[in-house]
């Protein structure tokens, strides 16, 4: 496999895309009316899930982070075997957090995505993979023109499992790149639902300019690289 390098044709001032302009001197989405602020959200009903042969549960749901969650956000649910992808915030150290919270830096808390998969569909180190190709996991804190620890790359383990596979997936994807990954391995705290105009960003907003320079180029080496694994 040839070399990964970063995104290339980022252009200056994308961020401005990404965001509405509020009466504060950040742009921040403005969310639809009538949404409910983000929740702290439950693991999926263990009776909902998918059973292989010997009667166990071949769903698994893994949380990572790697720069805006629209983008792995857009990326994830276009894969095969994919249940559910929710954006949201972990890791940080305040009890509430909110987009504008977040987007200040001070929380602690990282963009992330919890992505539940049938594993006998796809493999979780075709999840990991893709991950790994949807953001830069070289350059810390940021991605592109997102700079700050709320875009850091970041695994979350659930459990031992979880771990293991972090680790080894960081170790297998470390010769594809020239810079040491910098992509970190972190205590699965509390989940909090991103607000609804997060959901699923890409599909409702295609053509917002953020979507159009910094998400389909991502999800063009994607689908070059993983087309068998999407839908």
């Amino acid at each position: 496999m040839p070399r990964v390098t970063p995104d290339d044709g980022r252009l200056a001032g994308c961020l401005a895309h990404r965001t509405q302009r509020s009466g504060n001197d950040r742009g921040l989405p403005i969310a639809d009316p009538g949404v409910s602020e983000n929740q702290t959200s439950p693991a999926p009903d263990a009776a909902d899930r998918s059973v292989g042969g010997d009667g166990r549960s071949t769903l698994r749901e893994l949380t990572v982070a790697g720069g805006c969650f629209w983008c792995l956000d857009a990326v994830y649910r276009r894969v095969r075997g994919v249940q559910a992808v929710e954006s949201g915030y972990t890791g940080g150290h305040t009890e509430d957090p909110d987009y504008r919270s977040v987007c200040s830096g001070t929380t602690g808390h990282a963009e992330a995505v919890r992505v539940l998969f049938d594993e006998s569909v796809v493999p979780a180190e075709v999840i990991m993979d893709l991950f790994f190709t949807g953001h830069d996991p070289t350059t810390l804190n940021r991605q592109g023109h997102d700079i700050g620890t709320q875009y850091r790359s970041a695994l979350f383990p659930a459990d031992a499992a979880d771990e293991q596979l972090f680790r080894e997936s960081i170790e297998r994807h470390q010769p594809l790149w020239q810079d040491p990954i910098v992509t970190t391995i972190e205590p699965l705290g509390p989940w909090h639902r991103a607000e609804e105009v997060h959901q699923d960003f890409y599909s409702r907003q295609p053509y917002n300019g953020y979507c159009q320079v910094v998400i389909n180029p991502k999800l063009a080496k994607v689908r070059q690289r993983y087309a068998q694994w999407l839908d």
